[in-house]
């Protein structure tokens, strides 16, 4: 199997930049993207889609609650329940999964979302060495977790 090459990892870059653009008209500012070599730190809502065809692996997309209330406010709902907020993560992390198959290609099979809160999802579901976007929206926190290979 073979790594992503910095076109298709720039690929969940601007897909996340989209995403919020698009649902809150601010784009996040992205703080960080690396290699991780560690234990990655997560929030405690996760949504992770897994990719199987032409690339093998998940997406996680992890943030606080804090996080999601303000997007689904924004989108003037009140329910600001735990299972809202999970189907919000679940929603963005569905979106990259969508975003991706436009550009890596039809063939590529998605999963339907996996919903979990607390952060043992992100330290539980990562490969050695996966890429770690880290970004800011309205002063919340986000990590994007791209643990794909190219069959």
């Amino acid at each position: 199997m073979d790594s992503l090459n910095a076109g298709e990892l720039e690929l969940f870059v601007e897909s996340v930049r989209q995403y919020f653009k698009v649902l809150t008209r601010h784009e996040p500012r992205i703080t960080s993207a690396f290699l991780a070599t560690g234990e990655l730190q997560g929030y405690d809502y996760n949504g992770i889609v897994t990719f199987s065809g032409a690339y093998n692996g998940h997406v996680i997309v992890s943030t606080p609650g804090a996080l999601l209330k303000e997007l689904l406010l924004l989108q003037g709902e009140t329910d600001l329940s735990q299972p809202n907020l999970l189907d919000a993560v679940g929603e963005i992390a569905n979106t990259l999964g969508g975003n991706a198959r436009k550009t890596l290609g039809s063939a590529l099979q998605i999963s339907v979302p996996l919903k979990l809160h607390g952060s043992t999802g992100v330290q539980a579901r990562v490969r050695k060495h996966p890429y770690v976007v880290t970004l800011k929206w309205n002063r919340q926190p986000a990590v994007v977790c791209i643990d794909l290979e190219r069959r």
